[in-house]
């Protein structure tokens, strides 16, 4: 929820509320920067009937066309939207071809970089876990320490993708890291000099944050068989 613009919660919870009949806040499982798209998103909110009938189709028929439920299961009372998951995906989106379709939905690249050595550099970020660095200042992290278990870029036809999963994602950090990669793409930053900014544990020493338009949230993970009913 935010005091200055409206957001998915809100809105959720303004339809939810209507739909169940009672006031219902919800809890999802992490939050994204404004942009930001998510195609698997998961949240838990707490309620003591049986759902109403047709309970999905009737509250997508509420929700704006930017905002649609999957799906509806029960959990059990330890479960958590945000804590209980045990890992996040991310993919993110650029172009070096030019697509009106796909405006704010990736970012347009003038010029191709270097895959090769941008997966090169993707190899020495799985040896580190202290990604301060790449982390915006002003965030609630008690810790930099991410466990990275994929980075990787992939390339199709002009389209680039960045492919990035960890146990938890700092503030920024995935933005901060394409900006980066990009800049060892075009020959601007080493991986010699790559080792130093993340040694550096600055934010300033790492590349430039690119554009929100092209991230999206794309899997978490969860025990399911610890917490479905």
């Amino acid at each position: 929820m935010q005091s200055n613009n409206i957001t998915v919660q809100e809105v959720l919870e303004k339809e939810l509320s209507k739909i169940l009949k009672v006031q219902t806040s919800v809890m999802g499982c992490g939050r994204t920067d404004t942009g930001v798209h998510a195609t698997q998103f998961f949240l838990h909110f707490d309620y003591s009937l049986v759902l109403p009938d047709r309970f999905i189709f009737r509250l997508n028929q509420m929700l704006p066309k930017d905002i649609a439920v999957r799906q509806a299961f029960e959990v059990n009372d330890q479960f958590h939207a945000r804590f209980s998951a045990t890992y996040r995906s991310y993919v993110y989106k650029a172009s070096v071809i030019k697509d009106p379709f796909m405006e704010n939905q990736n970012l347009f690249l003038y010029n191709k970089p270097d895959i090769t050595q941008m997966n090169a550099a993707c190899k020495e970020l799985l040896n580190h876990t202290d990604f301060a660095s790449f982390c915006k200042r002003g965030g609630d992290n008690k810790t930099t320490i991410c466990d990275l278990m994929e980075a990787r870029w992939e390339e199709r036809d002009g389209k680039l993708e960045f492919y990035v999963t960890s146990n938890r994602f700092l503030r920024n950090m995935v933005r901060a890291l394409v900006g980066t990669l990009l800049e060892v793409g075009y020959g601007n930053i080493s991986i010699e000099e790559l080792q130093k900014i993340i040694s550096d544990r600055e934010r300033s020493s790492a590349g430039k944050s690119v554009s929100a338009s092209g991230l999206y949230l794309i899997e978490v993970g969860y025990n399911w068989d610890e917490h479905k009913i």
